[in-house]
């Protein structure tokens, strides 16, 4: 996967793609990541890269012209590649969304900041708008980088198991269930007995049935799109005759 990221604050990135699973991609060639700054693309002594709206308002809009000029900067790969704009209109980001962009072999991302970008860059120049979530940022720099880390995750080998990215959270649509680890006793709560009884088909049963039950508790709105087995549902209607049970 190739990610170009288009910023007027390059170096938001530099110790953030050096560490952590994108560091670590990035040091294994399965993720090849490209900062660019739009401001090497603007024009005048003092290469601004935004101006007063038209109409009047409050802000400043990021300029077109530095923008269209940078992104033609980017090396593209034939058919593969695919232009967002980090954007508080856009779509807002879950696990399917990042399923969906990880097919593609290139990325680029457009980092906006102020009051947005000139209307004619998304006219123009963008495949589609993405969104981390409904609250507000100084720019899109943040999102970027959470954009880049949920898809690096789903590229084979990033993560250490071939099957870890399977068993996050919001994979299969519900939170995961409660982690345990060294010590068995901790500020005096001990780790649920059957972890430690060796029997594997019981633990499967009680980490799916507490990921059920937290994932009613915290976010039921998962539940409308979550992939539900006929053995999910039996637990569900379990929980809702005892929601104490686990």
């Amino acid at each position: 996967m190739k990610f170009d990221v288009l910023t007027i604050f390059p170096e938001m990135f530099s110790s953030y793609l050096r560490f952590g699973i994108l560091g670590r991609a990035i040091e294994k060639g399965l993720v090849d990541v490209r900062v660019v700054n739009i401001r090497d693309f603007a024009r005048g002594r003092h290469k601004t890269t935004d101006d007063r709206p038209y109409g009047g308002g409050e802000g400043m809009v990021m300029k077109a012209g530095p923008i269209h000029r940078a992104l033609k900067s980017v090396e593209r790969v034939n058919g593969k590649t695919h232009v967002a704009l980090l954007s508080p209109q856009g779509r807002r980001l879950d696990q399917s969304i990042a399923w969906e962009l990880s097919g593609w072999d290139q990325l680029i991302l457009v980092c906006g900041r102020y009051e947005g970008v000139d209307e004619r860059v998304r006219l123009t120049c963008i495949d589609s708008e993405l969104s981390i979530g409904d609250y507000i940022l100084s720019g899109g720099e943040l999102g970027a980088m959470v954009l880049m880390e949920v898809i690096s995750r789903l590229i084979p080998g990033v993560l250490g198991g071939e099957r870890s990215n399977l068993e996050d959270s919001f994979e299969e649509g519900l939170l995961e269930y409660p982690q345990y680890t060294r010590p068995g006793v901790f500020q005096g709560k001990e780790v649920p007995p059957l972890l430690l009884s060796g029997d594997h088909e019981k633990i499967r049963l009680w980490r799916r049935t507490e990921s059920l039950k937290r994932t009613v508790e915290r976010r039921p709105d998962l539940l409308k799109k979550a992939r539900l087995t006929p053995e999910d549902k039996m637990i569900l209607d379990s929980l809702r005759k005892n929601p104490e049970g686990s």
